[in-house]
């Protein structure tokens, strides 16, 4: 599978000015795939009909190796930065092709309103958050004594 790794450091985040910043916080250390990405970004950003729908295209005329393609759209989709839509959606006309997502914009408000909502000392209280953490130390001794009798059987 591929990785969906990002490098989304609060810092990182900061200083990010353009879109090159932010390919290298979705593509960390593969410039192959940060220009992949940004080809696709603004081949759908600029798009006159909204959908593209054959995005390959655009990427191997700008040089994209198809396995790189495949791999940063696919990275793109599971974020929430682009989507696919299928020709029995009448919102886009019936046309089939690849579009801009704000799946990955909404995914960022909920965990920040997320974070917000578990700093909060008013909506829990400290047993329940001590329950949580016997909880997770069981799991924690559990998983510790699976991985003890992995070993001793090989």
């Amino acid at each position: 599978m591929i990785s969906t790794k990002i490098e989304f450091a609060f810092s990182r985040i900061a200083r990010a000015k353009n879109l090159a910043d932010l390919a290298e916080m979705f593509f960390p250390r593969n410039r192959n795939q940060q220009y992949a990405f940004l080809v696709i970004w603004f081949t759908l950003k600029w798009s006159t009909d909204y959908v593209v729908p054959e995005l390959s295209k655009f990427a191997r005329e700008q040089g994209v190796s198809r396995r790189t393609f495949e791999r940063v759209r696919a990275k793109m989709r599971r974020m929430g930065l682009i989507d696919h839509v299928s020709r029995f959606d009448r919102r886009f006309g019936n046309r089939e092709g690849w579009i801009l997502s704000d799946r990955f914009e909404r995914s960022m408000e909920q965990l920040a309103r997320k974070v917000a909502e578990l700093k909060n000392i008013d909506l829990t209280t400290q047993q329940e958050d001590e329950a949580f953490l016997s909880t997770a130390r069981k799991h924690r001794r559990a998983s510790d004594e699976s991985e003890e009798s992995d070993e001793m059987d090989n």
